[in-house]
C-alpha cells in the first residue's frame, strides 16, 4: 500500500512540478528529435550521373535549432577519379527534387551529440587535406559507412558493393534487423 500511495504522490508532485515552471515560463529540456535517413541514388552513367548514397538529416536540436540538411561524399572530377587513383575531393549536397527521387533505406534518431558528432566527420573528410576521393578505399559508400557507424549501425564495405550503393544499403539492411527496415528491389 504505502509504495502505491508514494507513486501516486511522486506523479502529482512531479506534475505540480512541472506546471509551475510551465507558468513561471520555464519549460523542461527538450529531447533532440534529429532524423538521419540514409538514402541511395541508382544513377546511370548515360544519364550524367553515377550511382551513389548519401545522408539526410530533418528535425530540431534541443535549443529549437531546425535541421534540413544532406550530405554526400564524391570527386570534384569523376574522370579523374576513375583513370587516376586518388582524386580532389569534395562533400555534395542533393536538391529536395533529386531526394524525392532517391531510395531512403532507413531512418535513425539521434541525439544532439551524435549529430554533432557526424557534422564533425562531414566536416573532417571535407577538410582532408589532399586527394581524399578514391573508387576503392574512400567513396560515397565509405563516406556513409562511417556515419552510419557512429550510430551503431553495422556498416562494413565488401569489395563487392565498392561500386554499388543501393545493394551496400540492402546488405547494411540485412546486417542489422534492428533497423525494422526492408531491402528495397
Amino acid at each position: 500500500m504505502i509504495p502505491r500511495a508514494f507513486s501516486r504522490l511522486f506523479a502529482r508532485c512531479m506534475a505540480a512540478m512541472l506546471l509551475a515552471l510551465a507558468t513561471l515560463g520555464i519549460a523542461a529540456p527538450a529531447q533532440a528529435d534529429v532524423q538521419v535517413s540514409f538514402h541511395s541514388f541508382n544513377g546511370s552513367v548515360l544519364w550524367g550521373r553515377y550511382p551513389h548514397t548519401f545522408v539526410v538529416f530533418e528535425g530540431t536540436l534541443d535549443d529549437g535549432t531546425r535541421v534540413s540538411e544532406n550530405y554526400g561524399f564524391s570527386a570534384r572530377n569523376s574522370a579523374e577519379a576513375i583513370t587516376s587513383g586518388p582524386a580532389e575531393h569534395m562533400i555534395i549536397t542533393e536538391t529536395d527534387q533529386t531526394i524525392a527521387n532517391t531510395n531512403r533505406h532507413f531512418t535513425v534518431t539521434v541525439s544532439d551529440q551524435r549529430y554533432r558528432r557526424m557534422i564533425a566527420t562531414v566536416l573532417a573528410w571535407r577538410d582532408y587535406p589532399g586527394d581524399y576521393y578514391d573508387l576503392d578505399e574512400n567513396n560515397c559508400i565509405h563516406f556513409v559507412a562511417a556515419l552510419a557507424r557512429l550510430v551503431g549501425v553495422d556498416a562494413d564495405v565488401p569489395e563487392e558493393y565498392l561500386r554499388r550503393p543501393k545493394a551496400w544499403l540492402n546488405y547494411v539492411t540485412r546486417k542489422n534487423p534492428q533497423l525494422g527496415a526492408r531491402e528495397i528491389e
